[in-house]
């Protein structure tokens, strides 16, 4: 574990920090810590930063309510710059933007990256903006009882192809159950942030069972 005392600040006693959603991974926002401020994030577990306009501390969330609860810290490998890891309570950019980093610059017109968040996005607008051909606008435009009997047929396919072992139509198979599960949930008002917590905390609850198992194992 890096010692505070080992980080290189600059001459104005400041270093970056990228601050990341600990579900999705996407950077939030850009800001700058002094070495008070960090102390003060480690010691509150919630993120403090330097304003260089203002030359004061400020808490995030202080007067909104969207605090940012760190999950971890990491310097990187010269020691001058943090990614700092968050769960949320809401929006990270003043704009009401989830993220600060919400204007195109560039994009390529042969390379794409992929994420449930960005095709959970996609979804959404499609619900709010309906097109014409649209497999998705047809799902919403029909309405739940459509969207869960597609639900359970493609469970359905995907038990057939497990239980035939055929691992290539499996995986087409659980593809298209998690599509529909994503139309099911923009339906229902279910953002995949609460999927990632109720995971999350399943994971918090199985660690703690462990633990407790092994320290009873012991005695």
């Amino acid at each position: 574990m890096i010692n505070i005392d080992e980080l290189k600040f600059d001459k104005n006693g400041l270093i970056p920090a990228v601050v990341t959603d600990a579900y999705s991974k996407r950077v939030l926002t850009v800001a700058y810590m002094n070495r008070e401020s960090l102390e003060i994030s480690i010691k509150e577990q919630k993120t403090c930063f330097y304003s260089r306009s203002r030359q004061e501390l400020w808490r995030k969330g202080e007067t909104s309510g969207n605090f940012q609860h760190i999950v971890s810290i990491t310097a990187d490998c010269d020691l001058d710059a943090l990614t700092v890891e968050v769960i949320k309570d809401g929006p990270a950019c003043h704009t009401g933007n989830d993220s600060c980093f919400f204007n195109p610059v560039f994009k390529s017109d042969t390379l794409s990256s992929f994420s449930l968040d960005g095709l959970f996005e996609l979804l959404e607008n499609r619900r709010a903006n309906p097109q014409e051909g649209s497999y998705t606008s047809y799902l919403f435009d029909k309405g739940l009882d459509k969207i869960l009997k597609k639900v359970g047929e493609e469970c359905t396919e995907v038990i057939i192809a497990a239980k035939a072992q055929d691992k290539a139509e499996t995986v087409y198979e659980i593809a298209d159950l998690a599509y529909h599960v994503l139309v099911l949930m923009v339906q229902a008002g279910i953002s995949v942030d609460e999927i990632k917590r109720e995971l999350a905390s399943r994971h918090v609850i199985n660690k703690k069972v462990k633990q407790e198992k092994m320290a009873s194992d012991k005695k």
